[in-house]
């Protein structure tokens, strides 16, 4: 077990930008490809995926600081400390059983690639954390450890699930052929799903809304550095940093949601050529059977209404931190919400005018869940003695999907009123699944007005 332990520890520490091209590499060989043209697909994914990260942590860390003086100017203080996903992350592996997952995830997936239950192959080991996170989540609630890593089966079903129905609308908004996304932030549009329904009917948000639509109304203003340089002005007026302070800021996020699609441009580059090797021998071997390759969400990167949607959400963020009753954080490291970004792409299409209006709707959810988190990650870390207390509570604001991990734990607990949203919930996971197989990819929505 501990040798087990100690090979997972060094693949962790090797971290996704190696981890992933190498499992790149293999898949590439296995499916017959040239070894120079698999190498260099893997090396092209590892360039691909640290470029994103460093343009991601750089928008970050310009939006941050703003969001952090701009939540200060409101004078508000809250209990639980925002440390974002990196620290729920390094908190969760401090946990002796976060490292079993990993057997978890793969013989999952095994299985139901085996039994032809799933197209999806994760190679997105980096975020097996989040099913260790639910797994103690539901353990910490209902004190069954059994309970706990049923959940995280159940998550990892969804996940693939996900990646099976996002795939072909993942490949319209990214030209990327086989390639899906198994994140848990997909699922934000489960209970998305019935407003989206309700805007089907409404005019307006049947509108082409993707900042391509946008560029034959406002023109320039739908250049990605100009809606980036103009938000981040806006945002560093708002956070009282002054002018020159404010033009700073808005030149770092114009900067960032200029190198977004040329990043992204890269995980075509490699992951294309995989796609067609993939592709000749599924044919050959497994009568035209398809499998999508499934990986982390930052594929997704380029597409720039997830930016123009996560920042806009900011000061809403923030907004209702301050009002809503009962809760206990104010969003600092988390306030970028990329789960309400990327759900509601994926649902969507990518339309700007429904992205925003489901953010602004949904956006208490994630609130109203890290306080639920917070007693849960503050009684891991002072378990695992993983972060220095102080006295204070920690949580993540923008915590993947709430909704499933707490109707789960409670329901672990037998609340009734739980079971019966669980079991509410799964029949509109369902409800999406068929939803999205009908629903048109997201170059062919919104032409004409639905009826």
């Amino acid at each position: 077990m501990e040798i087990f332990q100690s090979v997972i520890d060094y693949i962790l520490n090797l971290g996704s930008a190696i981890f992933v091209p190498l499992i790149i590499l293999i898949i590439g060989l296995i499916a017959r490809m040239p070894l120079k043209k698999a190498f260099m697909s893997a090396i092209t994914l590892g360039v691909a995926f640290t470029g994103m990260s460093m343009v991601i942590g750089f928008m970050s860390d310009a939006v941050s600081p703003a969001s952090v003086a701009m939540a200060k100017n409101t004078g508000i203080s809250l209990p639980a400390l925002d440390l974002g996903w990196t620290g729920a992350a390094s908190i969760t592996w401090s946990w002796s059983y976060a490292f079993v997952f990993f057997a978890v995830v793969l013989g999952v997936n095994f299985i139901m690639l085996l039994l032809n239950l799933t197209k999806t192959l994760n190679v997105d080991m980096w975020n097996v954390w989040g099913k260790a996170l639910t797994a103690y989540l539901v353990y910490f609630i209902s004190g069954s450890l059994v309970a706990g890593f049923i959940a995280a089966v159940i998550q990892v079903v969804l996940e693939l699930k996900m990646g099976d129905m996002f795939q072909r609308h993942i490949q319209d908004l990214t030209g990327i052929p086989l390639v899906t996304v198994t994140h848990l932030m997909n699922i934000s549009a489960v209970l998305m799903l019935p407003v989206n329904i309700v805007m089907d009917k409404i005019p307006f948000f049947n509108k082409k809304a993707d900042t391509s639509a946008l560029k034959a109304k406002i023109g320039i203003f739908s250049e990605n550095s100009v809606m980036g340089f103009i938000i981040g002005v806006l945002l560093g007026f708002g956070a009282a940093y002054g002018i020159s302070g404010s033009l700073n800021l808005g030149i770092q996020v114009a900067t960032a949601m200029a190198l977004f699609p040329m990043i992204s441009k890269m995980f075509m580059q490699s992951l294309s050529p995989l796609a067609d090797a993939m592709s000749e021998m599924m044919k050959k071997r497994f009568k035209d059977r398809e499998v999508y390759i499934g990986l982390d969400w930052p594929i997704l990167a380029g597409r720039s209404e997830i930016w123009v949607t996560a920042i806009i959400l900011v000061p809403v963020f923030i907004g209702y931190a301050m009002i809503l009753p009962g809760n206990q954080v104010l969003p600092l490291a988390g306030i970028i919400n990329y789960s309400i970004a990327v759900g509601g792409l994926l649902l969507t299409g990518g339309n700007l005018y429904r992205m925003i209006t489901l953010g602004i709707i949904y956006t208490p959810l994630y609130l109203y869940g890290a306080t639920y988190l917070a007693p849960v990650l503050t009684g891991l870390a002072k378990k695992t003695g993983a972060v220095d207390l102080k006295g204070g509570s920690i949580t993540w604001s923008s915590i993947e999907g709430p909704e499933f991990r707490i109707l789960f734990a409670e329901a672990a607990n037998l609340n009734i009123p739980a079971i019966i949203g669980f079991i509410i919930f799964i029949a509109m996971f369902v409800w999406l699944y068929k939803y999205m197989a009908k629903e048109p990819v997201p170059s062919q929505r919104y032409d004409e007005i639905k009826n």
